[in-house]
């Protein structure tokens, strides 16, 4: 049998149907087809079937849910040009319309991404909104990129006079965070920014693609600090960052380290032998009768707790802690009873609040003059988000080695406060960046230092911020610390076949006598390959020669690929043996079947080959 690898990124509505058999396998019917009437049946009450109900609802909702799900036949070619260690980082930047790269990541980076940051654009009627077209999401994404629409219209922004002002920006939003729920793990935890313009909307299209019980909080951040008394009502000086968990049920907050202000807080006046300590209120409320007793203190003075108050311990419970010196009365003895709580016993790290003050992750203007300082003064963008309050999401909700993503990168401040902060404790986070290369004005001062697109600026900041967290770490190995990241660009498919519409597709492809497009590399086609079977775009590519051809050997023997002419039985014994050094039982294999120049006999003799050596037949792909 000649097993062909899909052309397609991950079919969703396929994968969707695939769960619900495995959940009720009751409701198929004859063709593998659901019976809705049977699987109505069988939730019982739990269906809502009246007409009236509550939901939230616009003009191209479903259009949007059914686009999300169609899989793209399009690819992410490698650019190890515009890359900084491209052959070693993990870290990734990827350039092209997040919509589709989402897409594209299904299969590679389903439920591994730990914490996703987005700041998309607030629709305030000045923002450039995604224009979707679900029938051809990679020629849409060219179009966009070179900012006219298909009949040679110049794309504008989202503004106020526009019809469906509020629908647009949903319909963007709506589909990227349905795919973008799939890659989180499943202790995963997403922060979205925004401000007032879209925010009660927002939260609204969160709670129902990620459920209204993964809601975990809405933080306000204070973004400036000083009014603005041309503004006719109220000077806005915060935004919202809202907060989802995949399964809140799995979501660990890591809390924020003690800060020096509260371990200053901690003294030992009385030498205890279990450390510093703090004293707290030992009276609470509401009164509990038990709990209102008569203390006298070693002073001989009689205290009794405060109108509507009692103690915080019952009286046997009391005398415990008095007992075990957990109490404290003051240097003299003759105070109000207060408990000590001591630092070895209390938590390392504190729990934060929802509201962010400036003067501990930064403003907008701080975050402007820091990049501004970074591009030797040169204003690139406006109202950057400050790395400390990336870093700060990050503190809360990754592990040392979680995986990043950002696919409104922008600025690229999410890539800056991973480096930041793996050169504080010696993380060994990844981040991936996506951000749609938009052309910028030829007369901005980006333009005219040579910067031709956002995605230029974003690349040469990680580069900047990169080496300067090298030079100024301390502690830590600058060599260890990886700052470089794999620049990726969304393009067609590297594959004819898949890159096509023809309606007699095998006589148009006889015409070729290449099945790849012109002017693509083998890198490119390897990416590709990885991209559909499902491996992330960082592991491992080695490269070995067999009589002259090459083959590809992708995560240390999980995939072999050989995209060269008159490939034969050597081919296949040298990546047999080259699995065995690896001490594997088997992996995967794809071999181009133009390769074998339409010798079928060899073709089958390379096939057995590799099944007699173990390889099951669903492993050995052509492409």
């Amino acid at each position: 049998m000649d097993n062909k690898l899909s052309g397609e990124s991950t079919d969703l509505t396929k994968r969707n149907l695939e769960r619900l058999k495995e959940l009720f396998p009751e409701v198929l019917t004859d063709g593998d087809k659901i019976d809705f009437d049977q699987l109505k049946t069988v939730l019982g009450e739990a269906v809502e079937d009246k007409s009236e109900r509550y939901q939230f609802t616009w003009h191209g909702k479903k259009q949007t849910i059914l686009g999300a799900q169609k899989p793209s036949k399009g690819t992410l070619r490698p650019d190890p040009e515009k890359s900084k260690g491209f052959d070693s980082t993990e870290n990734l930047y990827i350039e092209g319309d997040n919509l589709e790269v989402l897409k594209l990541l299904q299969k590679s980076y389903n439920g591994k991404i730990k914490m996703i940051y987005i700041d998309p654009p607030y629709n305030t009627g000045k923002d450039f909104v995604y224009k979707d077209n679900f029938r051809d999401g990679v020629q849409n994404y060219l179009e966009q990129t070179r900012q006219i629409d298909a009949e040679g219209n110049r794309l504008t922004t989202n503004t106020e006079s526009n019809g469906r002002f509020h629908t647009d920006w949903l319909n963007m939003m709506y589909a990227r965070l349905k795919l973008a729920r799939n890659v989180l793990t499943d202790d995963g935890v997403i922060f979205i920014s925004i401000d007032d313009s879209e925010q009660e909307k927002l939260k609204m299209i969160c709670n129902e693609i990620f459920g209204e019980g993964n809601f975990i909080a809405q933080i306000i951040w204070e973004r400036s600090f000083a009014p603005i008394n041309l503004k006719k009502h109220f000077s806005e000086s915060h935004d919202f960052i809202l907060c989802y968990a995949k399964d809140r049920n799995q979501l660990i907050c890591n809390g924020l380290p003690q800060t020096e202000e509260l371990l200053a807080r901690y003294k030992n006046p009385d030498h205890d032998p279990r450390g510093p300590w703090q004293s707290d209120n030992f009276s609470v409320g509401p009164a509990i009768e038990e709990k209102r007793y008569e203390i006298t203190t070693p002073g001989g003075r009689k205290i009794y707790p405060p109108d509507g108050r009692c103690w915080l311990l019952t009286k046997e419970r009391y005398q415990e802690f008095l007992a075990d010196n957990r109490i404290w009365f003051g240097e003299d003895g003759n105070n109000v009873p207060r408990v000590k709580r001591f630092l070895s016993e209390v938590k390392s790290t504190v729990t934060p609040m929802t509201i962010w003050k400036h003067e501990e992750v930064g403003h907008s203007q701080s975050a402007s003059q820091a990049l501004k300082k970074l591009f030797n003064e040169k204003s690139y963008f406006t109202y950057p988000k400050p790395v400390d309050l990336i870093k700060r999401l990050l503190l809360l909700y990754t592990n040392s080695d979680s995986i990043v993503l950002d696919f409104f990168s922008g600025s690229a401040t999410t890539a800056h406060a991973v480096m930041q902060l793996n050169a504080e404790d010696g993380g060994n986070r990844k981040f991936i960046m996506v951000q749609l290369p938009e052309l910028l004005e030829e007369k901005s001062e980006a333009y005219k230092d040579g910067y031709r697109t956002i995605c230029d600026i974003g690349e040469e900041r990680i580069r900047r911020a990169g080496e300067k967290i090298k030079q100024e770490s301390a502690g830590i190995d600058p060599e260890s610390l990886d700052i470089g990241f794999k620049v990726l660009r969304l393009s067609s498919s590297n594959i004819r076949e898949w890159n096509t519409d023809f309606e007699n597709i095998e006589d148009e492809l006889d015409l070729f006598e290449s099945p790849f497009m012109d002017e693509r590399s083998e890198l490119d086609i390897v990416y590709e390959i990885m991209l559909k079977h499902g491996l992330e775009l960082t592991y491992q590519i080695e490269v070995f020669e067999v009589n002259g051809k090459n083959v590809y050997d992708i995560a240390f023997g999980n995939l072999f690929i050989c995209l060269a002419d008159h490939i034969d039985t050597r081919v296949a014994q040298s990546i047999i043996d080259k699995r065995n050094e690896y001490g594997i039982e088997t992996s995967s294999v794809v071999f181009s079947d133009a390769g074998f120049g339409g010798n079928d006999s060899e073709k089958l003799n390379c096939m057995e080959l590799l099944k007699d050596a173990g390889y099951p037949e669903d492993n050995l792909l052509t492409i």
